[in-house]
């Protein structure tokens, strides 16, 4: 017997690349493993992400990229800690040792340059400047050298070897000037050299203090995770590290501490800040019976806690995990950046040459054509282009993810502005979910029984209506022994329709009218009495006894009322502000939705609607350039969620719901769903102004080094600035609040 391979993502973090040339090199080497279908590298992150439909060997991957010419480590898993930074020596200074050694050998260099503005006509030695540039040159410019190498040798080009020809040329130059001409003061250009690398040294410093910016927010979610939990065994609480913690065991969580792992109250009462996990400004109350989620801040109580999910299982490790995956993942206008990229450099090398022939035959002047071509080299930067997506991307999900809004995919966040209609549920997304009884009417049998044969065959369903009913028979205190009588046996369900047993010995069906006439149940006997209760915006059930070929036989109705979220209203107001039409999907009855949709401004309503129509509902509105956003919570839900150009689950809804969806709200709060759109509109926004601005420093740059224009300090110092740029225009998005939230303190 063969067995199918089970798919796999693996994730790899990368050490060496500096720029989208280098993304598009590792992306061809993975890709080239066996076994490899798809491959996305990120540079912001340093990483990738390899998926494959058998199990991957991580040391073939490993070796692709040493070949490369970069260093791979295996990422480790989101319910693991970040390790600590790796410390320099003396001997490999880097990050801000090496900027620091670099400027003090520098200065000196530049100084009779800054004399000169000031009047003062003074030069250094050209042997003392020799001195001081070699160091800066071989030693704290080895790591331009060493990749530089790696991208010739595998065919390619990066950033390195555009700044190690540059300086190079520059350093050479000058060292010939110094060892040929008979001058006491011959024109030497080390200052150039060195003061390139230390720009550039200290570009890639900032740009890596702003890079950690951007992953603040895992940063901030991995704090979060308890070392050690305390848990009840027996008739004592044992303090035990967290990774010993089993589903099933008690946790004591005392007051002010965290909540070890996710789990159900089972005693005490407090309230829990989940401010960092749902985005939840303020703590909410938990009882027994509540559900609490690991990471989140006990407050003034004692709770024991039986958990539920712990490690990678847990709430809190899947929320890491989803927004790693969508700051890894390459959104779809990156493509175009990847191909401008994989041309950049040797385009950029044909330009210098150019340069450098032009000005020689120009002018005849070797030495000008050298540093003219040298500036060429050194302004044209692919850094910027490798960082203005995937920096927005890591801010935008980053800082969406701390206000309880969590983007799959970085496709989502990219397509989520453009959405022109939201379609939403009704259950559990506009209202509460939580309905109740309100109303029995039977027919040919009393209340009691009605509502006794209902419970039998809900039982043990999770669905929000047999919660109802369930609570109404407990409420009436049926007696044991006529529970018993009404054990319900071949239970199923019936998608969208409702729910069909065997009870004493009769099929009996419960569901919605759609299910009666299906059946061919009359319903004659009680039609007026639901048309009433409909307008009151109340949900009909049926019960019906049903063996074909023989008619059905209507035993009564069940009316469910519930009630609409209170921020429901301004929620839908939001979208309609923001020019985004609104529809509501049902498969409750017409008159119930028409009920909840004039009372929050929803202009169309479409009801009786099963799982499949609704799909094929959200597929129809897809015409003519339209952007649709699904909305829901539940099973019946996750074909339409999957349907939409961008799906937005509820986190109280089904984890089906939330598989099918690009986007999951961490609270039931329908005023996300505007937050969810305006972060989606600031990240584009944010993604459209970086690659502008890294195309304007190289459409701009290179022709003015190439004319004369710039001279190559001036242009170390711009390509140094465009990386930090884009991140610092990235990083502005840290500052953005949901609408609803920007009155709060």
């Amino acid at each position: 017997m063969s067995t199918s391979a089970i798919p796999v993502t693996l994730s790899i973090n990368i050490e060496g690349m500096t720029c989208a040339s280098c993304v598009g090199r590792v992306e061809r080497v993975l890709a080239a493993v066996p076994g490899v279908d798809k491959v996305s590298v990120n540079l912001a992150t340093e990483s990738a992400r390899v998926e494959s439909a058998q199990p991957l060997d991580f040391a073939l991957l490993a070796q692709a990229i040493d070949k490369a010419g970069y260093h791979a480590t295996a990422a480790l898993p989101s319910s693991s800690p970040a390790p600590a930074p790796a410390a320099t020596t003396l001997a490999h200074p880097g990050g801000g040792r090496a900027v620091l050694l670099a400027a003090l050998l520098s200065l000196p260099l530049l100084l009779p340059m800054l004399l000169e503005l000031a009047g003062v006509h003074w030069m250094l030695d050209g042997r003392l400047q020799l001195l001081l540039a070699t160091p800066v040159q071989f030693w704290l410019g080895a790591r331009f050298y060493r990749a530089g190498w790696l991208a010739l040798r595998a065919r390619s080009g990066n950033m390195d070897l555009l700044v190690a020809l540059g300086t190079s040329a520059a350093y050479g130059l000058s060292v010939y000037q110094l060892l040929m001409s008979t001058s006491a003061m011959p024109h030497l250009y080390f200052e150039a050299s060195a003061v390139v690398i230390t720009l550039i040294l200290l570009g890639k410093w900032l740009e890596a203090r702003a890079k950690r910016q951007t992953t603040s927010a895992i940063r901030a979610l991995q704090v979060l995770r308890p070392e050690s939990a305390r848990v009840r065994r027996g008739a004592q609480d044992v303090e035990v590290p967290i990774a010993d913690v089993r589903p099933g065991e008690l946790v004591v969580v005392r007051p002010g501490e965290r909540v070890a792992a996710d789990g159900e109250v089972v005693e005490g009462a407090s309230h829990v800040d989940e401010a960092l996990i749902t985005g939840e400004s303020l703590p909410v109350a938990r009882h027994a019976g509540d559900r609490v989620t690991g990471g989140a801040i006990n407050g003034e109580g004692l709770l024991l806690v039986r958990v539920t999910a712990v490690g990678a299982e847990s709430t809190l490790a899947r929320i890491i995990r989803l927004v790693e995956d969508a700051q890894a993942a390459k959104a779809p206008v990156q493509h175009l950046v990847d191909r401008v990229s994989a041309v950049f450099v040797p385009v950029v090398l044909v330009l210098a040459a150019l340069t450098f022939a032009g000005w020689w035959l120009a002018s005849g002047d070797a030495e000008r054509a050298i540093i003219n071509a040298v500036a060429v080299m050194v302004i044209a930067c692919p850094c910027a282009l490798g960082l203005a997506t995937p920096a927005a991307i890591m801010a935008g999900t980053g800082v969406a993810a701390r206000y309880g809004i969590l983007i799959k995919d970085a496709e989502a966040l990219e397509l989520a502005h453009r959405i022109t209609t939201v379609a939403f549920d009704k259950t559990g997304t506009l209202t509460e979910g939580k309905p109740s009884l309100a109303a029995l009417e039977p027919v040919g049998i009393d209340d009691g029984r009605l509502l006794q044969l209902a419970a039998a065959i809900q039982r043990g369903s999770e669905h929000a209506l047999a919660r109802a009913v369930s609570d109404a028979a407990a409420a009436r205190a049926a007696p044991a022994n006529d529970a018993a009588a009404f054990a319900a046996t071949g239970v199923t369900a019936l998608p969208g329709r409702g729910v069909a047993a065997m009870v004493d010995g009769a099929r009996l069906i419960l569901g919605s009218t759609r299910l009666m006439q299906e059946e061919g149940v009359a319903l004659d006997a009680l039609s007026a009495r639901a048309t009433e209760l409909e307008r009151q915006g109340l949900t009909i059930s049926w019960l019906a006894v049903s063996n074909p070929p023989q008619p059905g036989q209507l035993l009564g109705l069940l009316a469910f009322g519930d009630r609409i979220k209170p921020q429901a209203r301004a929620a839908l107001e939001a979208l309609h502000a923001m020019h985004i039409q609104t529809i509501l999907l049902t498969g409750d009855n017409q008159g119930s939705a028409d009920a909840v949709g004039k009372e929050l401004g929803i202009g169309r309503i479409i009801a009786n609607m099963l799982p499949a129509d609704k799909a094929a509902a959200v597929a129809g509105l897809k015409t003519g350039g339209a952007c649709i956003a699904m909305v829901g919570d539940g099973i019946n839900d996750a074909p339409a969620l999957a349907a939409a150009d961008v799906g937005i689950a509820m986190s109280s809804g089904t984890d089906v719901a939330m598989h099918a969806a690009g986007i999951t709200l961490m609270r039931g709060d329908p005023a996300l769903v505007s937050a969810a759109i305006s972060i989606s509109r600031r990240s584009y926004s944010k993604i459209r102004q970086n690659l502008f601005w890294a195309f304007i420093y190289n459409l701009v740059g290179i022709p003015l080094a190439a004319f004369g224009l710039l001279n190559p300090m001036v242009a170390g110092a711009a390509m140094a600035l465009s990386s930090v740029s884009v991140i610092s225009n990235a990083l502005l998005l840290r500052r953005w609040k949901p609408d609803h939230q920007k009155g709060s303190a």
